[in-house]
């Protein structure tokens, strides 16, 4: 796998437009962290650490919905294995004037876009939520 985010990314949709629950992805400390932010925001309603049938760890996600329509509406991945995005805090797009959520990998740490302006720190962009 290429790009494991996107992955995560392109399970979390896909299981929103089926109606699920919750859904599965392989654990990593980098996806971990970027399901920390979509919790902290409020997009997600969190996630557990597991062990599929072949004893790999794995991240099962609680997908979060109201009155039966996904509170993600738009999952996009920003910057990719192929095309690096990196922007200084300044920088940092806002996502539907402030309604959305830019994740960023800083030297800080994962984080939301208004925490890194916050901190004053950039980074690579990861992705959006709206």
């Amino acid at each position: 796998m290429n790009d494991p985010i996107g992955d995560m990314l392109t399970r979390i949709r896909n299981a929103q437009l089926r109606g699920k629950s919750t859904v599965s992805t392989p654990a990593s400390k980098l996806r971990a962290w970027v399901l920390d932010v979509l919790a902290d925001e409020g997009y997600i309603r969190g996630y557990e650490e597991g062990k599929n049938e072949l004893g790999h760890p794995t991240l099962e996600i609680s997908l979060k919905y109201f009155d039966g329509t996904p509170v993600i509406r738009e999952l996009k991945r920003v910057s990719t294995p192929g095309r690096r995005v990196y922007m200084g805090a300044k920088e940092i797009p806002q996502v539907r004037q402030g309604l959305g959520v830019s994740i960023v990998s800083t030297p800080k740490g994962v984080m939301s876009d208004a925490n890194a302006r916050s901190q004053n720190v950039g980074g690579e962009v990861l992705c959006t939520v709206f």
